[in-house]
């Protein structure tokens, strides 16, 4: 049975290592995606709502 490796850590410029957990230079970060998944669900609920009332007229 094998077992799975370790998470490894990648020195960045300066000599630090940065964990996997952290998101890459660049990337957004994890309350970045979290703001953005609400904020298209509140777009789509509108959409919704805006179809819904064009329906009616």
């Amino acid at each position: 049975m094998t077992t799975p490796e370790p998470h490894r850590r990648n020195p960045d410029a300066n000599g630090r290592t940065l964990s996997q957990s952290e998101p890459p230079p660049g990337a957004p970060s994890r309350a970045l995606r979290m703001r953005a998944a609400h904020g298209w669900v509140k777009f789509m609920r509108r959409v919704e709502i805006t179809t819904r009332q064009e329906g009616e007229t």
